[in-house]
């Protein structure tokens, strides 16, 4: 099931290791899990979740946790999404040089553990490397770390948001992100998980001199400086300090409750839907779970093809669609490693999709796919103030018209357009209106908002990034947006759900 370079694992075995301590077998963390002939007719992420689980990360801690100012232990991984039967390469980076393993977690639900750990490497030896040159064109910043460890992911593993965590001999810790997906198996429900705008925002190193991420650089005193911004930005990097991109945690809610609440789901990236990887027409719904802010032309192409196959789309987080983005390979050819968005004009790049601007300033607003779009940053969390009390959306909430769910409203926030092109031929639903203010003072309308298609869909937004939050996090959940949103996959499923798992506070 897995690979080392040759000459390494020739060596390691002449030294006596195992071929099971080289990773050329499995070494597991604990029992793999039960698979019973009562399993046999769960689809697989509710057969997943039936196996024992563990917190994939300790609580955050300094004095463990890697920093972009030392650089302890960071990595990334060779591609974002990966099938079982196919290899990812892991590139590590020691300082100083010393011991340290690779272990790797699946996250999940698995009775409020929040993970299973499905492999641990052997032990390497790790060196640092450089934060190699930023290009003077487009700010890119692409390291050419070798190879520190391939795994060919094997057949067994169920699809699902991954964590390879680097932790080394002396305790520092970081880790990379990458989804399995499931070439073979068709899901109701499709989680897209947003890896470009976890690129878009990240600014490795952020070490106050070099980094650069799609909003900013580093000036000459330290500070943040949009003007210094990059317009592309490379996965071939870490994300920076502990490699958590900073977005994740709204996409991690999401996984946790879905898989707590035992929908059929799979998990595919931006690049999956961009690229054709996945048929979203083969799903009863794609579920774009956090926040999902920067689209090619194929991604879009893709959603509004699924909603014209009768399909529904289902944003979870607001801010969606916003910016058009351009996908390019690596130096070294491997494809879907730059994201590019110039967002100005003239845009240098510029090709037949159009520059990397706004979808809106390319005259199709995310209005015209999702039924609302993003009107700005909330100050601070504010009540979810419900309309449309009589819709089949909050059947069983208790909610009436005007009532108020706290802190609902976050992050930032979507709203009606009137005077902007909006879905046509739709039945639509106004599910909110909740007043806000924006960091900068200003007043303005938040909107839930649903609309059902003449070809039999579903398009939902939550007009909030604070709603997967209440469905999940400790401190945040609320039992009425969690049955509504029940609500909208159960009808958009047929309502094939299993009873849900016993409910512990969640982990992980």
């Amino acid at each position: 099931m897995f690979r080392l370079r040759r000459r390494t694992a020739l060596g390691l075995l002449a030294g006596g290791v195992s071929a099971a301590a080289l990773g050329l077998e499995p070494v597991l963390d604990g029992p793999p899990p039960t698979r019973t002939l009562s399993h046999l007719d769960l689809p697989p992420v509710r057969a997943e979740n039936r196996a024992a689980g563990e917190p994939w990360w300790p609580p955050r801690d300094p004095r463990r946790d890697a920093d972009d100012q030392h650089r302890q232990i960071q990595g990334y991984a060779s591609t974002t999404t990966v099938a079982p039967g196919e290899s990812v390469d892991f590139h590590v980076a020691v300082n100083p040089a010393g011991r340290y393993r690779i272990s790797l977690h699946r996250l999940g639900w698995y009775g409020g553990a929040g993970a299973r750990t499905v492999l641990t490497s052997p032990e390497f030896d790790g060196t640092p490397q450089p934060v190699p040159a930023t290009d003077p064109a487009t700010g890119t910043i692409a390291c050419r770390w070798p190879v520190s460890w391939t795994v060919r992911i094997p057949d067994g593993w169920t699809s699902g948001l991954y964590q390879a965590v680097f932790t080394s001999a002396d305790g520092w810790r970081a880790c990379t992100p990458f989804v399995v997906r499931d070439d073979r198996r068709t899901a109701a429900l499709c989680v897209i998980l947003p890896v470009t705008t976890w690129q878009a925002y990240n600014q490795w190193p952020l070490d106050g001199r070099t980094g650069k991420s799609l909003y900013n650089g580093f000036g000459p005193t330290g500070r943040r400086d949009p003007n210094l911004r990059a317009r592309e930005v490379s996965f071939d990097r870490p994300y920076a300090d502990d490699g958590i991109p900073i977005q994740l945690t709204r996409d991690h809610d999401a996984v946790q409750w879905l898989e707590r609440k035992d929908y059929d789901v799979s998990y595919a990236t931006s690049f999956d839907l961009h690229s054709g990887r996945i048929d979203p027409t083969r799903h009863a719904a794609l579920v774009f779970a956090g926040h999902d802010e920067y689209w090619s032309v194929g991604m879009r192409r893709a959603a509004e093809r699924a909603v014209a196959a009768g399909r529904s789309l289902v944003f979870l987080g607001a801010n969606s669609v916003y910016w058009h983005v351009r996908l390019r390979p690596g130096a070294d050819g491997r494809p879907e490693r730059v994201v590019a968005c110039a967002k100005t004009t003239p845009d240098p790049g510029l090709d037949a999709d159009g520059p990397t601007v706004k979808w809106r300033s390319l005259g199709q607003p995310e209005q015209e796919l999702i039924g609302v779009q993003y009107n700005g940053i909330v100050g601070s969390p504010c009540p979810l103030v419900v309309r449309g009390a009589g819709h089949w959306f909050w059947a069983g909430t208790g909610v009436r018209d005007d009532d108020r769910i706290p802190g609902v409203v976050g992050g930032e926030a979507d709203g009606l357009s009137p005077d902007l092109p909006h879905p046509t031929a739709t039945t639509a639903t106004l599910l909110s209106a909740s007043p806000y203010r924006t960091r900068e003072g200003a007043p303005l309308v938040q909107n839930t908002y649903l609309y059902e298609t003449p070809q039999g869909g579903v398009v939902f937004a939550s007009g909030t990034l604070n709603w997967t939050m209440a469905l999940n996090r400790p401190g945040h959940r609320d039992e009425r947006i969690e049955r509504a949103t029940a609500n909208l996959l159960d009808r958009i499923t047929g309502g094939t759900r299993r009873p849900a798992q016993p409910d512990t506070p969640a982990q992980g």
